[in-house]
């Protein structure tokens, strides 16, 4: 994990064309300002884990139903 210090007002580059800015500390709060592409997408930590999530049982889902269609499919050649 690289580490940078930065002060409120200060900003750092994240390749071309992503910019973020301190806007301010409060405490144990530190307010960011992101400048990201329109196509890009950006979620919090907690929200982006839980799309990852729902992603993975929709996955074993879509196996599971699929191994059942198999079955019955033989199931049915069988007869």
């Amino acid at each position: 994990m690289l580490i940078l210090t930065r002060k409120p007002g200060e900003s750092l580059y994240l390749g071309d064309n992503i910019k973020l800015k301190i806007l301010n500390i409060q405490g144990k709060q530190i307010k960011i300002g992101l400048d990201v592409p329109d196509d890009m997408t950006v979620y919090r930590e907690e929200v982006y884990l839980k799309i990852k999530e729902q992603n993975r049982q929709a996955l074993e889902s879509s196996q599971q139903d699929l191994l059942a269609a198999a079955t019955l499919w033989l199931e049915k050649e069988s007869k």
